[in-house]
Parts: structure tokens; C-alpha cells; sequence
């Protein structure tokens, strides 16, 4: 039987009244519409923060507006030490996303030994809506898939604040 499609994240976080946390674990994603930015990047003409008509997107609104309405809205990376090229390049675009109004933080995996991370990287809405991302191995993004039950959504909101509390801000964070 097919499911019926997903609201869009938009849609999601702009119903968020407290929260809206992301946890992400993969070293790199095969995302389509981020192709320009990283051969922007790759070749050294990545727009500035500044030049803010060259990358916002309907996304930095809704974060912005959720920010706007006095939602929290964070994100925590783990990542493999050295980096991948992809990490350098989601860590140079990051300063977007602070300017939006999310808070991100990094953890290297190396010091997220212990932790138990879901298999799947997710968005969590007001700690009882879970996003969960289906990826291939390439780092293809296959599906989203919805999750209601309380039980899901306490376990992703342990996983994302113990790796929260562990993790770096974007501002003391240099990456390798």
C-alpha cells in the first residue's frame, strides 16, 4: 500500500511551537540541489555569508521565521576525523544556517565512543515528531519516513542530547 506523501520540512517546522533538533552522522551526502555550491566551493567562489541574495533558500526562511516564533532550532554533526571533502564543504556553508538562527555543533566520532546513534539521521519536532532519512551508501537521499510513536521519539531525543552535550560549537570548531 503507498504511503501518502510527507508534509514538507517546511510545513513541519513551521507547526514546531518549542523545538525542531537535527542530528546528522553521515561523512557525505549525494544532494542535488547543494552540486553548485560545492563546485563553487571545490573551486574557491563559494558566496560570502554576506551575499545573502546568492544562497538563501526557502529553508533559511522557515528556520528564521521558527527562530522568529521562539523555537529552539539545532543541529549536531558527527563526523569522521580528518574530514571528508564533504564535511569541509558543509562546514564552510554552516555560517548560513547560523545566520538563520540554528545553533550547530560538531562531535569528531572518535569522541562519541559510547554513544548510541540511531542508524538513520533525523529531525525531531517539539521532541514528539520524528523525520527519519533514509540514505543510500553513496549518501542518495531515498526517503523520508514519519514517526509518531513516543517510544521513537524519546530514543532520538536521548541520542541528540547526549551528543549535543558533548559536541562543539560551529565557532570553536576547526575542522581537518
Amino acid at each position: 500500500m503507498p504511503q501518502p506523501p510527507l508534509p514538507p520540512f517546511v510545513e513541519l517546522l513551521a507547526s514546531c511551537t518549542t523545538s525542531a533538533v537535527h542530528l546528522e552522522t553521515r561523512d557525505a551526502y549525494a544532494v542535488d540541489d547543494e552540486d553548485s555550491d560545492l563546485k563553487a566551493w571545490r573551486a574557491g567562489t563559494l558566496p560570502t555569508v554576506k551575499d545573502r541574495a546568492a544562497w538563501w533558500t526557502p529553508f533559511h526562511d522557515a528556520v528564521q521565521a521558527a527562530v522568529g516564533r521562539g523555537v529552539t532550532v539545532r543541529r549536531a554533526r558527527v563526523i569522521s576525523t580528518p574530514a571528508t571533502e564533504y564535511i569541509r564543504f558543509e562546514h564552510a556553508c554552516t555560517p548560513r544556517n547560523l545566520t538563520a538562527g540554528e545553533d550547530v555543533r560538531w562531535l569528531p566520532r572518535d569522541q562519541a565512543l559510547g554513544t548510541l546513534l540511531p542508524a538513520h539521521d533525523f529531525w525531531l519536532f517539539d521532541g514528539q515528531l520524528v523525520r527519519w532519512h533514509h540514505f543510500a551508501g553513496d549518501g542518495t537521499h531515498l526517503r523520508d519516513e514519519l514517526d509518531d510513536r513516543p517510544v521513537m521519539a524519546e530514543r532520538a531525543a536521548a541520542a541528540f542530547a547526549t551528543v549535543w552535550s558533548q559536541a562543539v560549537p560551529h565557532a570553536e570548531f576547526p575542522i581537518a
